[in-house]
């Protein structure tokens, strides 16, 4: 999920066909429980980009969703 901040916004999903992976498939069996999480913050000219992955999706939607600001972009898995 990547997501560029903006103020003043409720977030709001966007889904897109790509979003670069954070995790690996052969990281998967080391965390049978799901709990991995990863997050990448890039500072650019455009403003603040935050990409996350999670092999559990929600943990990923709760950190973002804490920052009240949107919209993101989400790729659907499976």
């Amino acid at each position: 999920m990547a997501r560029q901040a903006s103020a003043g916004q409720q977030p709001d999903a966007v889904f897109v066909t790509d979003v670069p992976d954070l995790i690996q498939p052969e990281e998967y069996q080391d965390h049978p429980a799901g709990r991995l999480v990863r997050l990448r913050i890039t500072v650019g000219e455009g403003g603040v980009e935050i990409l996350g992955d999670a092999l559990r999706p929600r943990a990923v939607e709760e950190a973002l969703r804490w920052l009240e600001e949107g919209p993101w972009e989400q790729m659907l898995c499976g």
